[in-house]
């Protein structure tokens, strides 16, 4: 063979790989990109989170009308005097930011609650709202957006969840391809599940359906759950992306919209996707946000996000440390390190019932520490973001349980740790 007609043939062999390497871009673009379940992936390098999502074209004449203002006060409530309600704002550190703000619900006698949600509550053996519930929910249950600013553990949890199983119970019924109602995001798995856990809980009894969508599982429970149809969808914003530009779920009917902890989650970096999902709601929904800080990025988040919006705050707008907590820092050299930590493993353990949580800055140290733990008999078991799912959910049961009293975690665990002890 002549050297002109092999290079003849070779030039042909790589046209026709540059053809197939074409069609399998064009494949893939055509199969739903991030979401798709065929073949191998190709590099996501240079894309940009649901870059495929098109911001629909919102007309608020052709939409749907839904109703949000269920707030009917109470006499109780109403006939308070100015001087017993700024008393209960003081005592309970709320300062607010708006207009027309309404009394806070002091005691759960004040408002009629529904009663599958009084059923929970007092299977729960709560007593009181808490300062973040007492004022957060007349304004949520009048249909109003709100910022909501409160330390990790002050029930803003079940602030956000009750308004909104008392606004999809007033919704039509979801239909055949219809997605949530209410969307919550949260920027972890772990927070997600454990609003999951509360969201079941509360929405039982009227047969609200929820599921929780995040990386790190499979996604075919996931995808099952959302054709099935849910009422409030609980989800992380890179999986959810995923799910929306892959034609898994729509936000059509969502009217109820949450972001948790959204200052952690612009720590992320989960901006971008945050704007892409929202762009998919329409713009007469209902947002609540929830954050521990109050930081520029946040408050323009909220400008941009919410409407005519009160602001809620409990306690200080700085990130401030728990004063219900005893609190002792104790700054050492790095080779005292393991002495101490030693010390302190044999002072508390040796209390009983005790359990600690251990942090690390990476995730190499975390498995050292737990490993060292373990040679020296301590029952000490850890997480973080390369551990499997089922590994997580298996390790927090042993924690809470107390089987494995002693917990390593980067940060996935820092935030929610009352539900990591209590549940």
């Amino acid at each position: 063979m002549s050297y002109r007609s092999r290079r003849s043939r070779s030039r042909s062999r790589s046209r026709s790989r540059d053809r197939d390497r074409r069609r399998d871009r064009d494949d893939w673009g055509s199969r739903g990109g991030w979401g798709s379940g065929g073949g191998g992936r190709p590099s996501l390098k240079g894309r940009q989170p649901g870059e495929r999502l098109r911001k629909p074209r919102w007309d608020l004449t052709k939409l749907t009308p839904f109703e949000k203002n269920f707030y009917q006060p109470t006499p109780t409530v109403l006939n308070r005097s100015p001087y017993e309600v700024e008393k209960y704002r003081t005592d309970k550190e709320i300062t607010l930011r708006g207009r027309n703000i309404p009394n806070p619900i002091q005691y759960f006698s004040d408002y009629n609650f529904p009663d599958y949600v009084m059923a929970e509550i007092r299977r729960q053996g709560y007593e009181q709202p808490t300062p973040i519930q007492g004022q957060g929910w007349p304004i949520s249950l009048q249909g109003r957006d709100f910022v909501g600013i409160a330390q990790t553990g002050s029930g803003k949890t079940l602030g956000y969840i009750l308004p909104a199983i008392v606004h999809i119970n007033h919704q039509p019924y979801l239909e055949r391809g219809d997605g949530p109602i209410a969307l919550i995001l949260a920027p972890t798995r772990e927070l997600a599940q454990q609003i999951l856990t509360v969201a079941q809980d509360y929405g039982a009894s009227s047969k609200i359906r929820s599921t929780c969508v995040f990386g790190g599982a499979p996604k075919g429970p996931q995808i099952r759950d959302l054709e099935r149809g849910v009422e409030i969808c609980i989800a992380t914003p890179g999986r959810l992306i995923d799910f929306l530009e892959a034609g898994k779920t729509n936000l059509r009917r969502t009217t109820y919209l949450v972001l948790d902890e959204a200052d952690r989650m612009l720590d992320m970096g989960f901006e971008p996707q945050i704007r892409k999902i929202v762009d998919q709601i329409r713009p007469d929904r209902q947002t609540l946000m929830w954050s521990a800080t109050w930081p520029k990025e946040v408050r323009n988040l909220a400008e941009d996000f919410l409407k005519d919006y009160i602001q809620l705050n409990v306690g200080s707008l700085s990130l401030a440390a728990n004063h219900n907590i005893l609190q002792i820092v104790d700054v050492c050299q790095e080779i005292e390190k393991d002495t101490k930590l030693r010390q302190l493993l044999e002072e508390i353990m040796a209390e009983k019932e005790s359990k600690i949580i251990v942090f690390a800055e990476t995730k190499r140290k975390v498995d050292d520490l737990t490993r060292r733990m373990r040679r020296e008999g301590w029952p000490a078991m850890c997480i973080h973001g390369d551990k499997s799912q089922q590994e997580r959910d298996w390790v927090l049961s042993e924690f809470r349980s107390g089987r494995a009293p002693i917990l390593v975690a980067t940060d996935v665990a820092a935030r929610g740790l009352e539900a990591l002890i209590e549940r």
